[in-house]
């Protein structure tokens, strides 16, 4: 199994995007000012020692240090050795709400970035309990399996978006039913749900499908994330806010009393998520840790080799070699006249 340790550093290969942009602006640049100055090849030629060729070299030695300077920051490693640990919890599949009215922010910076923050913090609470990752929108589908592998889990986490799931509403009942499908179906306890959503545009099949959940053991809490007021929305297209048909600005309301029924439903606890974390996720937390656990064994591995040195060698190595790559070449060199002779 191969992971990276420190998974946030790799948002630093972003830079090469903007490294690229750059050298691609500064050759357009030259090449125009060279074009005004006359036929490009003669007034390269004038310019003492000037090689495009040398100015690209040394441009793509530093972007590929770049980028396994990064990955070396990041600490690629790989399982080493499996054990199979004998674990008492309960099993935790957490849904999160993915629709784009998610990004509405009067929740700060916005309700999905703070409903990411607040599973990542109960995560951090989580010991022995198993995880998993049901995202939904319009559709619903089971991202992470049920695992103990939390550094994992925060990977996956911190891959969530709007846009990967193109179609919109809150069919908050289809992803109870695939997060009950996550479930051991033999076993009638140890199983909790965490429902996070604003409760918009939801189906009328939700509380149908908690209370079935329920009959199959599965307590199910929910979390309200935004204001009952409402807050306007951001347009993709024009990076101005969203408006409807006929022009209309679209406010997006939390929907409390939906997720309060499913949770009456389910019963479980509803919370309202503003823009405190800590109350919410010390009350889940003691939620989880007041049920019935049980013992399960699971195969992880509990040892990593790690091979950022290798990456950090190269993106040296190629430091080192693009400071003695020359910016200029050399000059030309030219056949030596040859004396002419006084005749005799």
């Amino acid at each position: 199994m191969l992971r990276f340790q420190h998974s946030e550093y790799l948002w630093g290969l972003v830079l090469l995007l903007l490294m690229q942009l750059v050298f691609l602006g500064v050759s357009v640049w030259k090449r125009r000012s060279i074009k005004k100055m006359g036929d490009p090849a003669l007034v390269e030629e004038m310019f003492s020692g000037y090689s495009r060729r040398l100015f690209t070299l040394k441009f793509l030695l530093l972007f590929i240090a770049f980028f396994f300077g990064v990955v070396g920051l990041a600490n690629l490693q790989k399982g080493s050795r499996m054990e199979k640990i004998t674990r008492k919890g309960v099993d935790v599949v957490i849904a999160l709400d993915v629709s784009r009215s998610m990004l509405a922010t009067d929740v700060k910076p916005d309700r999905l970035t703070r409903a990411k923050q607040v599973v990542s913090k109960l995560m951090d609470k989580m010991e022995n309990d198993r995880v998993g990752l049901v995202v939904f929108a319009g559709n619903a589908y089971l991202q992470m399996p049920l695992t103990v592998d939390y550094s994992a889990a925060k990977m996956y986490l911190g891959t969530v978006t709007p846009e990967m799931i193109p179609t919109q509403g809150t069919a908050i009942a289809q992803a109870i039913n695939i997060g009950n499908e996550a479930y051991n179906k033999k076993e009638r306890k140890h199983k909790a749900m965490i429902i996070i959503s604003d409760g918009e545009d939801h189906d009328e099949n939700a509380i149908k499908e908690a209370r079935t959940a329920f009959d199959q053991g599965v307590a199910i809490s929910t979390i309200g994330i935004g204001s009952p007021t409402g807050s306007t929305l951001p347009d993709p297209e024009n990076g101005d806010v969203k408006k409807d048909r006929e022009g209309n600005v679209v406010i997006s309301k939390l929907n409390e009393e939906e997720l309060k029924s499913i949770a009456a439903a389910g019963k479980g606890i509803y919370q309202h998520l503003d823009n405190n974390n800590d109350e919410v996720v010390n009350t889940l937390a003691a939620k989880i840790d007041s049920m019935e656990q049980k013992e399960f064994g699971e195969n992880i591995f509990t040892d990593y080799n790690s091979y950022f040195q290798y990456f950090l060698v190269v993106c040296v190595l190629l430091i080192v070699i693009e400071f003695f790559v020359p910016e200029t070449r050399g000059p030309k060199r030219t056949q030596p006249e040859e004396t002419l002779k006084p005749i005799a």
